[in-house]
C-alpha cells in the first residue's frame, strides 16, 4: 500500500504562491498515511520514505493471536517531466501466531509494487487567487476554485513470489495495480483532502478493490496531523481501517512521523502503530516556474485602475488650478 500523506507537505506544495510545478520548497512525503498524493516529487528529485511498525492481531473465529514487526520502504523518482514520477514500494512483515494447539511463524514480502504516477490535471496551473484590495469580505469568502481537484493516475504491477504466506496463491505472479488519485486544497492551504480509488491484483482470481480518504491539517510550518479511512474488498480478504498520526518537518528535506491504526471487526481485530522518516535529494533539480495567466490579467487590470486614478487626479488638479487663475 502506498504511503501518502505527508502531512505537512501536501498542505504546502499546493499553495499557488510557491509558483512552482511539482517541486516544493519542503519535502512532499506520502508518509505516514496510506494515500498517494496527486503531485510528483519533481524532475530529477529522488526521495526515500522508510518506516517500521508493530502489529497485533486477534481472530475470534479462528482462535489465534498474532504479533509482529514490519518495515516499509518507498522510493520515488521524478524523471523526464515534472508530471511524472516512478515509484518502488516494498513492505516486509514478520509475525508469530499462537493457537490453542500450536505456534508458528510467517515472514515475507507483504507487498512489492513497481509503477509510475502521472498528473493528468492541475487546477493551479496558470491560476492564482488574487487579492481584492478594496474588500475584506471578498478576500475571505469561500474559494469555489478549491472544489476542483488535482487528478493523477498510477499504473503499476504487483510482484509476488512463490509460496508467499501473504499471497492467495502458492504460485508466483505479476498482476496490474491501478489507482485514481484526486487532491483538494481548502482553507487557504491549511487543509488537504486526498482520495485514492484502487483496483489491485486485477487479473488474478482474487482482485481487490478499495478506497482511501485522507484529511490533513497543517498546524504551523513544522507540525501537521491527519485522519484517514481505508476500505478494501475481495473474496480473499476485506476490511475497513481508520488511522491517525502526525508529522514533524526537521528541515526542508527531512521529515519524521508517527501513526496508529485499527479496524472495527474481530476476524481479525487489528491494532498497529509505527514511526518513519522521509528524506529527499534535490541537488540536481532545476527550478521551473509556472506562468499564471489569471494573475497577469488581474495585474493588468490593477495597473489600469492605478493609471486611471492618476489621470483622474491630474484632471482634478488641472481644474482646481484653472479655477483660481
Amino acid at each position: 500500500m502506498f504511503k501518502i500523506k505527508n502531512l505537512l507537505a501536501p498542505v504546502l506544495f499546493l499553495v499557488p504562491q510557491l509558483f512552482f510545478a511539482q517541486y516544493t520548497d519542503v519535502i512532499n512525503s506520502n508518509r505516514p498515511g496510506e494515500t498517494m498524493s496527486a503531485y510528483a516529487v519533481g524532475k530529477s528529485v529522488i526521495q526515500a520514505e522508510i518506516g517500521v511498525y508493530g502489529i497485533k492481531e486477534k481472530h475470534n473465529l479462528l482462535d489465534y493471536d498474532a504479533s509482529g514487526l514490519g518495515t516499509d520502504v518507498t522510493v520515488r523518482y521524478g524523471a523526464f517531466m515534472e508530471k511524472l514520477e516512478f515509484i518502488l514500494d516494498l513492505q516486509y512483515q514478520m509475525e508469530n501466531f499462537d493457537t490453542p494447539y500450536t505456534s508458528y511463524k510467517k515472514n515475507n514480502f507483504r507487498q512489492t509494487v513497481l509503477g509510475a504516477k502521472y498528473l493528468i490535471y492541475d487546477p493551479f496551473k496558470n491560476y492564482e487567487k488574487t487579492t481584492n484590495i478594496y474588500s475584506y469580505a471578498a478576500n475571505h469568502k469561500f474559494d469555489w476554485h478549491s472544489l476542483i481537484p488535482a487528478v493523477s493516475v498510477f499504473a503499476g504491477a504487483n510482484f509476488v513470489g512463490a509460496d508467499n504466506p501473504y499471497s492467495f496463491s502458492p504460485q508466483s505472479s505479476i498482476s496490474p495495480k491501478v489507482v485514481l488519485i484526486t487532491q483538494n486544497l481548502f482553507g487557504g492551504g491549511k487543509w488537504v483532502f486526498v482520495t485514492n480509488i484502487i483496483a489491485d491484483y486485477i487479473t488474478t482470481d482474487y482482485p481487490s478493490y478499495g478506497y482511501v480518504l485522507t484529511l490533513t491539517h497543517g498546524f504551523n510550518d513544522k507540525w501537521s496531523g491527519f485522519i484517514e479511512n481505508q476500505g478494501y474488498k475481495s473474496d480473499f480478504y476485506s476490511d475497513a481501517i481508520v488511522r491517525g498520526g502526525a508529522a514533524y518537518l526537521v528541515n526542508s528535506n527531512l521529515q519524521v512521523d508517527a501513526s496508529i491504526s485499527t479496524n472495527f471487526k474481530n476476524t481479525p481485530s487489528l491494532l498497529y502503530g509505527g514511526v518513519g522518516v522521509s528524506w529527499r535529494y534535490d541537488g540536481r533539480y532545476k527550478e521551473k516556474q509556472m506562468e499564471f495567466k489569471a494573475d497577469k490579467k488581474a495585474q493588468k487590470n490593477e495597473d489600469n485602475k492605478l493609471d486611471q486614478k492618476q489621470i483622474d487626479y491630474q484632471e482634478r488638479e488641472r481644474k482646481r488650478k484653472a479655477k483660481y487663475e
